[in-house]
Parts: C-alpha cells; sequence; structure tokens
C-alpha cells in the first residue's frame, strides 16, 4: 500500500527527536558528526575552514548551502564578510541561507578590549561607591571609640582592644601593623616632661602628639578618664582627616572644626602656616595654587605689596593681621564677620572640589580605559592633563585599585603589572600566591593575557551570540507588520534590545540570568518559544544539564531548541562562567546549532529520496518561523513550491510582478501566524493533501474515476489519504 505523504509527513514529525536520532545513529552520519565536533575548535581562519573539506562540505550542508560547496570562493566572500555592516557582502544576498551560514562562525572574534562597558561601569560604580563606604567607615569606627573609651580603665584595655588600637594609630598616621603592643604602651605611658622619655626621643613626632591625647599614668593606670572630651574630640578630628580621601561632608565639617578651635590659639599669620591643616583650610577657601608655599600664604594674609604682586588681595581683608603677619594686642586673628564669611567661602569651594573630583575621575577612566590595549597602556599617566592649578587629575589605577579596596601605597606598579598578567584560573599564578581576594577580584575585571596584550572578555554570551539572538527577536517582533504597526513594534524591540544588550553583558552567573525574568522572555521569544508554557524551574533545571550527556533533562526535552540555547550561553553545568565554551571560531551554541542542523537537512534529503513532498513539508515546517514577510516565501525556491502547491495555483504564477506575487502570498498565508504551530499544522496538512492530488505516484483509485476536473476541497483530499493510510 503507498502511504500518503501526509501520513509519511506525520509518522517523521510526530516525535521529530526520534527521527533525528535514528539519522543520528547512522555511521556515516556518526561518523562524520563526530569528526566535526573535535575538529572545529582547531579551526583558526576562513583557510582553515575551506581547507579541511569534512568540516566545510558537513557546514555547508547544515545550512542548505549544499548545492554550493563548490563555490569557495564565492563562499570565502560571505565568510569575511562584517556583519556589523549592512553593506556588507552577506548582508546584502537575497538567500539569507547565507547569512546565517555566516552568523555560524566567528573568524574576526569578539572585540578586545582591557574592559568592555559592563566591566568598566561597574568599576566606577565600585569606586563611587567606595567613598560613601569610607565615609560610614570612619563614621562607625569614630563611634566605636567614642562609646568605648569611657570604660578603659588602664593601658591595657586600650592596647589589647584591636579596633581602639587601630582608631588611636590611624589618627595620627601611624601604621597599625607594624607597631607592636608592647611599643605602643611604652609610648602611651611616657611622661612628655621627660626629654628622655620614649615618646619624646622618638622619630616620628606623631608618636609625642599621640601620647599627650591620652592621661594614662607611667604605670598604665588612669586618674579619671583616659580622656577629656576635648583629648576624644581631638583624636576624631585627626582620625578623619587621616582616614578621609576625598572631600566627603564628614571631611568638612571636621575640618570647620578644627579651624574654629586652632583658629583662636594662633598668635601671628607665620604661627598659622605652621599647622598644614589651617593652611590648607585656606588654601582651599581661597582658591589657591595648591603648591604655593606656606611662606607665601602667610604674606597674602599681611603683606599689601606681595599681595598686589601676586595678584590676590583677598586674604588681607578676611585676618586681623598686622603689616607684620602679628597681632595687635588684644586682636584675634578674625572678627566673627569676617570667620563666619570666611567660613562660608570655605563650605562652597570645599563643596565644589567635592563633586568635581570624583566626576572627572569618573570621566577621565572612562576616556581612558577605552584606548587601552595593552596592560602597559594602563601605566600611561595623565599628569599632562592636570588643571591650570596643577590640580592632579586622578590616574585609572588609582581609580580601579580604590574600587577593589587597594591603597595605592599597597602595591607597586612592577608588581601591579604581574597582577593583571596573571591567570586566576591558574592557582599558581602570581596573583593567586598572594592569598589577597581583592586582586583577584581586579584581575576579573580586566581582560589581560599573560603577555600583557587585552584580549575578549568571556561573558555570559559572546558578541556574536547577542547579535543573533537581538537580531532573531526584532525579527519575530515585526513579522507580518507594515506601516504605523511596525514602527510601533519596532520601538518596542528597539527598547527590549537595549535592555538585554547591557545587562547580559553584566551577567556572571546562570542564576543571575534566570532571576531576570525580563532576559529570560526575550531568549525564548527570540528562539520562537512562549515564555508562558517554559517554568523558571525547568529553566533552572536545562542549565544544570550537562549538555554531552543525552539523558540530561536538557537533552530530553522534546526540542533541540532548549540545549541550543543553554549552550549559546557560555555557562558550565555549575552555571558559572567557562572560558572552555568559547574557544575556536564557533562559540559550543554555534557548535550545536550547527551539527543539529545537519541532521535535520540529512532527514529531509533522505526523506526526499522517497517523496519530495515529505522533504517539503518538513522543509516548510522548519523554515516557516523565519519567515518575516511575503518575500521570503517568493525568493526560497521551496517554500514558493510548497505555497503553489498548498494552494493549487499555475507555475505561471512565477512570471507575474514580484509585487503582485508578493500580495498573492498575503491572500493566501497570514505570515505574522508562521511561527504558530498550529497553523503552520494546518498548511502542511493542506499541502500534502494537495501533493497527492498532483502527483499520480500516491493519487488514490477513487480520486483518478472523479477526474482531474473536479473540485474538490483540501479538507475532503486530505480525509481521503487519511483514510487510505488506515
Amino acid at each position: 500500500m503507498v502511504v500518503s505523504t501526509y501520513n509519511s509527513y506525520l509518522t517523521i514529525n510526530r516525535d521529530m527527536k526520534a527521527s533525528l536520532s535514528k539519522v543520528e545513529s547512522q555511521a556515516s552520519v556518526k561518523r562524520d558528526t563526530e569528526y566535526y565536533e573535535a575538529n572545529i575548535g582547531k579551526v583558526k581562519t576562513v583557510d582553515d575552514l575551506l581547507g579541511d573539506y569534512r568540516l566545510y562540505s558537513y557546514a555547508m550542508k547544515a545550512y542548505g548551502l549544499e548545492e554550493m560547496t563548490y563555490g569557495k570562493a564565492f563562499m570565502r566572500k560571505v565568510l569575511e564578510s562584517d556583519l556589523s555592516d549592512s553593506k556588507s557582502f552577506a548582508n546584502t544576498l537575497t538567500d539569507k541561507r547565507y547569512l546565517q551560514f555566516a552568523q555560524a562562525f566567528n573568524f574576526k572574534g569578539d572585540t578586545k578590549v582591557a574592559q568592555n562597558t559592563a566591566q568598566a561601569d561597574s568599576t566606577t560604580e565600585a569606586y563611587k561607591a567606595s567613598f560613601t563606604a569610607e565615609e560610614t567607615n570612619i563614621k562607625t569606627e569614630s563611634a566605636y571609640f567614642a562609646s568605648r573609651i569611657g570604660t578603659v580603665t588602664s593601658v591595657d584595655d586600650l592596647v589589647n582592644n584591636t579596633r581602639l588600637r587601630a582608631y588611636v594609630l590611624d589618627a595620627v598616621g601611624l601604621d597599625s601593623t607594624y607597631t607592636s603592643k608592647a611599643y605602643l604602651k611604652q609610648v602611651l605611658t611616657s611622661d612628655l616632661n621627660d626629654p628622655q622619655s620614649v615618646a619624646n626621643t622618638a622619630s616620628n613626632p606623631a608618636w609625642k602628639k599621640l601620647t599627650g591625647l591620652f592621661n594614662f599614668n607611667a604605670d598604665g593606670t588612669i586618674n579619671g578618664q583616659a580622656q577629656t572630651s576635648d583629648q576624644t574630640e581631638d583624636l576624631k578630628l585627626d582620625y578623619v582627616a587621616s582616614m578621609s580621601t576625598y572631600p566627603s561632608k564628614t571631611l568638612l565639617e571636621a575640618n570647620q572644626r578644627y579651624w574654629d578651635k586652632h583658629i583662636s590659639q594662633v598668635q601671628s599669620a607665620q604661627d598659622l602656616v605652621k599647622d598644614s591643616r589651617l593652611v590648607a583650610y585656606v588654601k582651599t577657601a581661597f582658591d589657591l595654587n595648591p603648591a604655593i608655599m606656606a611662606s607665601s600664604v602667610a604674606s597674602l594674609m599681611y603683606s599689601q605689596n606681595f599681595a598686589t604682586t601676586y595678584g590676590n588681595t583677598k586674604l588681607l581683608s578676611a585676618f586681623e593681621f598686622e603689616s607684620d603677619g602679628s597681632l595687635a594686642a588684644g586682636s584675634t586673628p578674625q572678627t566673627a564677620a569676617q570667620a563666619s564669611s570666611l567660613a562660608t567661602q570655605y563650605v562652597k569651594a570645599f563643596t565644589k572640589d567635592s563633586d568635581k573630583k570624583i566626576a572627572d575621575a569618573v570621566t577621565n577612566y572612562e576616556n581612558r580605559i577605552a584606548k587601552v590595549t595593552k596592560v602597559d597602556d594602563f601605566f600611561v599617566s595623565n599628569a599632562k592633563d592636570d588643571d591650570k592649578n596643577n590640580n592632579a587629575v586622578t590616574e585609572i589605577w588609582d581609580v580601579a585599585l580604590r574600587a577593589f579596596g587597594i591603597n595605592p601605597d599597597e602595591v607597586s606598579k612592577s608588581e601591579l603589572k604581574k597582577i593583571l598578567s596573571s591567570d586566576v584560573n591558574d592557582r599558581k599564578s602570581y596573583v593567586n600566591r598572594l592569598g589577597d581576594d581583592r586582586y583577584v577580584e581586579l584581575v576579573k575585571a580586566f581582560n589581560f593575557t599573560s603577555t600583557g596584550e587585552a584580549e575578549a572578555p568571556l561573558t555570559a554570551q559572546s558578541e556574536r551570540m547577542v547579535t543573533q539572538v537581538t537580531t532573531d527577536y526584532k525579527a519575530l517582533k515585526l513579522r507580518g507588520l507594515s506601516d504605523a504597526a511596525k514602527e510601533t513594534a519596532s520601538k518596542a524591540a528597539d527598547k527590549e534590545i537595549a535592555y538585554y544588550t547591557s545587562t547580559i553583558a553584566s551577567i556572571k552567573t546562570a542564576d543571575d540570568l534566570l532571576k531576570d525574568t525580563r532576559l529570560t522572555k526575550f531568549v525564548l521569544e527570540a528562539n520562537g518559544l512562549d515564555p508562558k508554557e517554559v517554568s523558571t524551574a525547568d529553566l533552572r533545571r536545562m542549565f544544570k544539564s550537562d549538555l554531552s550527556d543525552p539523558k540530561s533533562f536538557v537533552n530530553t526535552q522534546s526540542s533541540n531548541k532548549f540545549a541550543e540555547i543553554v549552550a549559546s550561553f557560555n555557562f558550565s553545568d555549575k552555571g558559572k562562567l567557562d572560558e572552555s565554551t568559547m574557544k575556536g571560531v564557533q562559540q559550543r551554541g554555534a557548535i550545536l546549532e550547527t551539527t543539529n542542523q545537519y541532521l535535520q537537512q540529512t532527514l529531509e534529503v533522505q526523506q526526499g529520496q522517497q517523496n519530495d513532498g515529505v522533504r517539503l513539508a518538513l522543509y516548510f515546517k522548519r523554515k516557516a518561523p523565519e519567515v518575516s514577510s511575503p518575500y521570503g516565501i517568493i525568493g526560497d525556491t521551496a517554500l514558493f513550491a510548497f505555497f503553489k502547491t498548498t494552494y493549487n495555483l499555475p507555475s505561471s504564477i512565477a512570471n507575474m510582478d514580484v509585487a503582485k506575487q508578493a500580495d498573492l502570498v498575503k491572500k493566501y498565508i497570514e505570515v505574522n501566524k508562521l511561527s504558530d504551530p498550529e497553523y503552520v499544522d494546518k498548511l502542511v496538512k493542506r499541502f500534502t493533501a494537495l501533493y497527492d492530488t498532483q502527483n499520480s505516484s500516491t493519487q488514490s483509485p477513487a480520486l483518478t474515476l472523479m477526474g482531474r476536473s473536479a473540485t474538490i476541497s483540501a479538507d475532503t483530499l486530505l480525509a481521503v489519504a487519511q483514510l487510505r493510510s488506515g
């Protein structure tokens, strides 16, 4: 009995996965597929691919281009096309199979950058956040010290408390890491009236200053309190100044308080500039060159001649100093009005500096990091870009180090080069031997090779994959639309594409991806799948599947599309970024898509050898979701043949004007529904029924007796065909 085209198609399509598995198990197919999978990763250039006939012919067949395998010169132009250029060779070809073929390979490679946009944004965001964190930490430690110092009854209580000890040493600029408890006790219990005491003989005057901020007896005991409230405040003001690396509100308040407390103790202009914090206050308030000598600042306060010559007489009216810099008997350095005016002036100047310094550092970083192509570029100073007042622009390495909580003084440039050129995946690499997670995270934020060259970053999806998924998404959203509806849909699609493109670059794990339903919805829709029919739980199981295990969850789904989606991301089955997925000219997902399409093509060819109608039906079923306009059907010989047969149209319509052909397609087919499996199945049923009537080898005797002139509906023909195979 001759089996109808529809039932032959139905037998194949009912369990497509099983049908493809049968093809895959065929010795020749299995051999060719294994060869492709084992060797495509070795291909580095177009010549490599074209030079290996087994690889090249396999790929050509996979994308339905088997008949063009001989045209290597033509295919070279396709593969060498710049797909980002709409006017490139592959993009201008009417037959989109060539574009799909080019998209499957990435000979150019992804863009090599020291940091991509997501990495740079993450670094600058961390940099900006570090200032808030710094200010919060300063407040926290100051509050802790203030709450605990009243409970200290001996020098041991202070020295043995790690946080208190670090606080007092940091306040005066001393390193708590290299200061022994024993030495600190000797300093704190020193007699400042004894010239030979430990504090008085210390080479660093900070030790003497520290002793004066506490009230310990020689034996470490105290009479009353370890500190007076005034001493606690003075220590806090020192701590804020010492630990602040940028002009925060906390530092502003501390500097103002320091000025208010100490300006009244000044006896002359020369006396004022001996205190570095007081002179810094004046420089900021009057926007003086930071490099101006302290003695010159003093002269600006009292010398009319010097101030006139210098071109700044504003300081003369801000202070009450005599012409020699001294104060008249009974005078203070400033009147109340002068002090108030100066404080207002200082706040304005300080705040302006605060806002500008961080913003300038971020802008400078973004501009310069984009130009870095090797690790040496990272250390090119931009000192020449200093502004007219010699306010140094923050170097890009300072921004990067601060973003990861590293003080630039902790690491030399030569050491930093070795760190940035380290492989974090190698346990024995230089950065891993340091045993400091801050440096490991720093290295991960950049893309330098072991030789210091910039390389393409390891991201959740490669640039090529992102381009492909966004292109597919927009094509699907615009399918069958025109005019205003198309324009509206295009804008909506562009909005989602912008979100996907910017967000996917910052995704680090499969969990990050699955938490963002907007991203997963985008991916599923781009692949022609309904997000409502796929649960997050199932997606999570898919991403945890072993793609190499045919029995894993993702590989046992009814559609291979899910495995292709998982493979299109650069995650291991543990959900972590895996660089092995990006090696070679084909990303893992592209390889899987190629082998799946090879099996599909082989299935269709083999079925066509028995019944060309089955091949056309399978082809239409596969290609229909990709059709976005009537011209997609007209421009594809096989799809056009399917269309003519389905609606029993004469071959002569091929001679009609193309626009009229398109109108004819629109009359019969709702292009925007070609992604709907039920609608496609309806068309396939109609096609198979009419195909059999047009081919005598499968036409039933009953239909022959009825005569070719009889008008019989496609549904009736289908019913008869189904009865014949029953």
